[in-house]
């Protein structure tokens, strides 16, 4: 094998391609499909909450006299869904570095999928009393539980199967799901809204959003069971070299340590970037700003089509240079930019709105999504690297990610409805990303595992 940077995507032509990994294109696209389309559904279903928490849940779940207080409470429940993730990542990653990949993704993508769909057939609090938020929290944890598994699977679900010098452009497929599932989400919220009428969409239109996540689901499914094990996993379990606690192994190796708490601290920027501008600003932009909700909404949506544009581009750089490189590139724009975008989003402008949500989600972001995925899979050996991988993404998740609208909520309510300690805060994360992004080092036996190829079928008929 030819030795590889750490850091640096392997040129297509610097590796040999062994008759297993391309000569099935049908079954390469089956397996990217499979990935593209679950994070897709897994995405729509888990922030299709972060809009409905924005917008419809403080007057249903949460009424009070202080509409800062609904808020709050509201956002709060979006931000137990991320403390559920990391409990997820490790539950479903033990089972996939145990079981499989492909086993684990369907049991997480049908506990998301109905979990979704009940949050839709959910009493309210006039209805049922505190019974209401009460149910709306648990399910909220189901999803957070489903998601935090989801992820780390289909992310290596690509990889695992990428050739040589193009485990970046495989890696970012995956990413392309969450600007997909975002765009849906809150298009739909849009059409729904728009088509029936405030009143309706209040008592009828948002439900039947969340209802929609079962046909999806069952899309998904169709596909994702098609796919057969990753060659990388199939690979230990025949050899017997299965982890039996991935989590304890985990944490054995110097060099595992290292890198699962580096790449926590790399991902605060990165998370606290998209719930910023995917989630804050539909409540910043309509309480503070007075701009039209249905406008807010069709930035964030066009801007997340964007950012799925954005991904394969991200990972196709990642793939010529590095993924650190454009990963850094992509949350120092955002670091050094993000006053600026508040201080123009002051003019009450929808066009400068969608000016700032489209540089921001759209193309900073998207250098970043569409990096890390494969940065993260580099990070860990393949017995413990479903495991390794999922506790850092969504364990900082919940301070990158799902603490980041609760902050930003309270830092505006403290400066007096101004955003610059909102908008320093977020400059802070940047920095800290910038520099535990530097110290990370993927080291030659991590990227050696991913190499690792047999002539094993890629997909076809189900296991």
């Amino acid at each position: 094998m030819v030795a590889t940077d750490p850091g640096r995507g392997s040129r297509t032509g610097g590796h040999p391609v062994r008759a297993g990994s391309m000569s099935r294109p049908a079954g390469i696209r089956t397996i990217l499909t499979a990935s593209l389309v679950g994070t897709t559904v897994e995405w729509y279903d888990f922030f299709l909450y972060s809009t409905a928490a924005a917008l419809v849940f403080p007057g249903l779940f949460f009424p009070s006299q202080n509409p800062l207080v609904s808020t709050l409470l509201s956002f709060g429940t979006f931000t137990v869904g991320f403390v559920a993730r990391p409990v997820g990542g490790v539950l479903f990653g033990h089972i996939g570095d145990r079981l499989g990949r492909k086993r684990t993704l369907v049991i997480t993508m049908v506990a998301m999928g109905v979990s979704t769909a009940l949050i839709g057939l959910l009493p309210s609090y006039q209805q049922i009393g505190l019974a209401a938020p009460a149910l709306l929290l648990v399910l909220r944890i189901l999803q957070g539980l489903a998601v935090g598994g989801e992820w780390g699977g289909a992310v290596l679900l690509a990889v695992e199967n990428a050739p040589p010098g193009r485990h970046g452009r495989y890696g970012s497929v995956p990413q392309i799901g969450l600007g997909l599932g975002l765009a849906l989400g809150t298009g739909v919220f849009t059409l729904l809204g728009q088509t029936l009428g405030s009143d309706a969409f209040r008592s009828v239109g948002w439900r039947a959003a969340f209802v929609l996540s079962l046909l999806l689901v069952v899309v998904g499914l169709v596909v994702r069971l098609r796919v057969l094990e990753t060659p990388a996993f199939r690979d230990l379990a025949e050899r017997g070299d299965t982890s039996a606690v991935p989590i304890r192994e985990l944490f054995q190796l110097p060099r595992h340590r290292r890198n699962v708490l580096l790449g926590l601290l790399t991902r605060w920027g990165e998370g606290a970037s998209f719930n910023t501008w995917g989630v804050f600003v539909i409540t910043y932009a309509t309480a503070s700003v007075h701009l039209p909700r249905t406008d807010v909404l069709v930035a964030v949506t066009v801007s997340a089509l964007v950012m799925a544009a954005m991904a394969p581009v991200a990972g196709q750089l990642a793939d010529r240079f590095s993924r650190r490189l454009v990963f850094g590139v992509g949350v120092a724009s955002f670091g050094l930019t993000v006053v600026p975008s508040f201080a123009v989003l002051q003019t009450g402008q929808s066009w400068v709105l969608f000016a700032v949500v489209g540089v921001q989600l759209g193309i900073w972001y998207g250098l970043m999504t569409g990096a890390e995925s494969t940065l993260f899979a580099e990070l860990f050996d393949t017995k413990v690297r479903y495991t390794g991988m999922s506790l850092v993404f969504q364990g900082s998740g919940i301070y990158a990610s799902g603490l980041t609208p609760v902050i930003l909520t309270a830092l505006l309510a403290v400066g007096g409805g101004t955003p610059w300690l909102a908008a320093g805060y977020l400059a802070l994360t940047a920095v800290i990303s910038l520099v535990a992004v530097r110290a990370i080092r993927p080291t030659e036996t991590t990227l050696a595992a991913l190499e690792t190829r047999d002539e094993q079928p890629l997909a076809g008929a189900t296991r």
